[in-house]
């Protein structure tokens, strides 16, 4: 069996999210909590290690993928051969740990990405996959399915199983980009260099993307202004880096587009929104990439969520949970 670790990334946690961490440290004995907090809970990191868990107060440094990228520097440390990944509003069933490195070993390779199926759970259905092979790949639903080892061309970080000789091979999470399109720039990175990525359809995670509201066959996230900046910024930046392997760079506009369309039909804060979305797709287009806050002082602060609306900053980007409904 190979040795596995996992890293486990806290914002805020509220007694939920601790309970979600509980919940996977009794299956997994190799836990790495990443606190991304602003402000250290010397308690709460006391009472973790306690339980036997490693703690690093990372304070948000690099955003979510600085926290990835320092709980894997631990793992790899240890000789960890399977790194996973898990954001605090994700939940696992007991067996997750155990089916999911049954299908690694399954893979007959060192180097691989794996993911679970996700089950949206506002959206109460599961995310499609999109299939390698086409210019163009297009979504598939896998409600149905629950078994095999799907290939796609993107999974999500939460619930994802890493090879540590995979991480090797392609290297760190980019911190530049902070949160939004880490885990979708790191999938087309390894399928760009030939690293399979997969999704197994035998384990299910349970996640929220934001705070999902259903409007008939549409739907909006509610994500506060920063993140709709990042969201809108490292789409472009993203999708345009690996232009020579497929067409999805022809879809960042088009999804900046239907980001305002969403917030201006559905969601408050219309102007501060618009403003962060335009923002975010102008600097993604010039390639200016770091934290908003650096990149334009000014309108991050006129940006700048207020705390009713607040988001989680652990929150997971997804390339199949865009807001264009059915």
């Amino acid at each position: 069996m190979k040795t596995f670790g996992l890293i486990f990334v806290l914002y805020h946690p509220t007694e939920e999210f601790l309970a979600n961490l509980a919940k996977a440290s009794t299956t997994c004995s190799n836990v790495v909590a990443v606190d991304n907090s602003p402000e250290a809970d010397a308690r709460l990191h006391e009472r973790l290690r306690e339980r036997g868990m490693q703690v690093i107060f990372n304070r948000n440094k690099g955003g979510l993928a600085g926290a990835y990228n320092r709980g894997a520097e631990v793992l790899l440390a240890q000789q960890c051969e399977v790194i996973f990944l898990l954001d605090q509003d994700s939940d696992i069933d007991a067996s997750f740990f155990e089916r999911m490195m049954q299908a690694c070993i399954e893979l007959g390779t060192d180097v691989f990405l794996l993911g679970p199926k996700i089950y949206e759970i506002n959206l109460q259905r599961c995310m499609p996959i999109f299939p390698p092979g086409k210019r163009l790949p297009k979504a598939v639903r896998i409600d149905d399915q629950a078994a095999g080892l799907l290939p796609t061309l993107c999974i999500i970080s939460s619930g994802s199983a890493i090879s540590a000789a995979a991480y090797q091979k392609l290297g760190a999470f980019r911190e530049d980009y902070f949160i939004e399109y880490i885990d979708i720039e790191y999938s087309l990175r390894a399928s760009s260099q030939k690293v399979p990525v997969y999704m197994n359809a035998a384990v299910t995670m349970r996640q929220t993307t934001g705070q999902i509201e259903r409007h008939g066959k549409r739907f909006t996230t509610n994500h506060a202004a920063w993140r709709r900046y990042y969201g809108a910024r490292n789409a472009v930046h993203c999708l345009n880096l690996y232009r020579s392997y497929w067409g999805l760079h022809r879809l960042s506009g088009l999804l900046a587009i239907q980001q305002v369309i969403r917030v201006l039909q559905y969601e408050p804060q219309r102007l501060r929104k618009v403003t962060a979305i335009a923002c975010g797709y102008l600097d993604g287009v010039f390639g200016r990439l770091g934290t908003f806050e650096d990149l334009h002082p000014h309108i991050a602060a006129f940006c700048r969520q207020s705390k009713r609306n607040r988001v989680s900053i652990n929150g997971n980007s997804s390339a199949t949970a865009t807001e264009s409904g059915s």
